[in-house]
């Protein structure tokens, strides 16, 4: 298929180029590169440097691509600073959103897939958490993703488009190419890398003292790869609805500095710090759903192979993408 990716300079929308290309599929990437870099997208696609906001430029960049598939990934997506800049998260990732709805309507596309998040969840009723859970976000970011969530279920019901929207958990590791490189690093994994990558004096853990089995946070990890392969399987005619992507299995911050150090066989040392407003002590994913209707099977559910992925790549761009 022609698939057009929004988003495919950044680090989740790159590796899911990067596979969609090697599945022989033809892409073009679309991206204003504030949080994406032109050297993650692959050299096979085609790339246009171009924003959301720009709707005739988005319309005819999606024209001319001839796409018969839309992925979407470009949004905003700091949960911290959705609390401060409400307006930057409603305008991106609904208004000019809906600028990619009416472009795909306009070229006459009928499937599309969409980057979604477990934060549209809030804080869950249970874990693990399936798709059926109640969706009260408690932060901009998740509130505006669940209203492209329900954009696309009216897109459907309306004019047909066939959709599937993917509620992400923890992406991490990376390919052999592809890394995660963001300007504004909040993720766990490369922000406990910089210690042994000489970068940082210790990493912090919010939260010493939750109702877990070591007092901190326990989350569910997904190799990048098995993410970009559930993408791929969305494609299929017929393919329709919300899934979660996850590994099923949590892992507490401790855990996984542990693993770091095991993985890169340095001493990393640790600071507690208080926990953040609104951080759950677990959030797991069930994604049999995905497993049984998509026939989506995770290669590489272990903490250790997402761990060693991210420490190759970190150690070959210590300093992330050069722009």
């Amino acid at each position: 298929m022609n698939v057009f990716v929004t988003g495919g300079a950044g680090y989740i929308g790159s590796i899911c180029v990067e596979e969609l290309l090697n599945a022989g599929h033809a892409v073009t990437v679309y991206d204003n590169l504030t949080e994406g870099h032109r050297p993650a997208v692959d050299p096979r696609a085609e790339f246009v440097h171009g924003c959301l906001s720009d709707e005739a430029g988005l319309t005819r960049a999606v024209q001319a691509s001839k796409a018969e598939a839309v992925m979407h990934f470009a949004a905003n997506a700091l949960v911290g600073e959705s609390m401060v800049k409400p307006e930057k998260y409603f305008r991106n990732n609904v208004a000019w959103g809906l600028h990619l709805l009416e472009a795909t309507r306009a070229a006459g596309i009928r499937k599309f897939v969409f980057s979604s998040t477990c934060a549209t969840y809030g804080p869950p009723d249970r874990v693990p958490m399936t798709e059926d859970l109640p969706q009260h976000p408690i932060n901009p970011y998740g509130e505006s993703k669940l209203m492209f969530e329900k954009m696309l279920t009216w897109y459907q019901r309306l004019h047909g488009l066939e959709f599937v929207a993917f509620r992400y958990f923890n992406a991490a590791g990376a390919s052999e190419r592809f890394g995660e490189h963001h300007r504004v690093e909040t993720h766990l994994i490369p922000n406990v890398l910089k210690v042994p990558l000489g970068q940082a004096a210790h990493c912090e853990i919010y939260g010493a003292d939750y109702p877990t089995p070591d007092g901190t946070c326990i989350r569910d990890y997904i190799h990048i790869i098995d993410l970009a392969q559930a993408h791929i399987l969305a494609l299929a005619p017929g393919k329709q609805g919300f899934y979660n992507l996850g590994n099923g299995d949590g892992y507490s911050v401790r855990q996984v500095i542990q693993m770091c150090e095991q993985v890169t066989g340095k001493p990393i040392t640790a600071v507690a710090k208080p926990p953040r407003p609104g951080d759950p002590p677990k959030l797991v994913a069930g994604a049999e759903k995905a497993i049984r209707e998509l026939g989506w099977k995770p290669r590489y559910p272990k903490l250790e192979d997402i761990v060693t992925t991210a420490w190759r790549w970190h150690q070959r761009h210590p300093h992330g993408y050069p722009d």
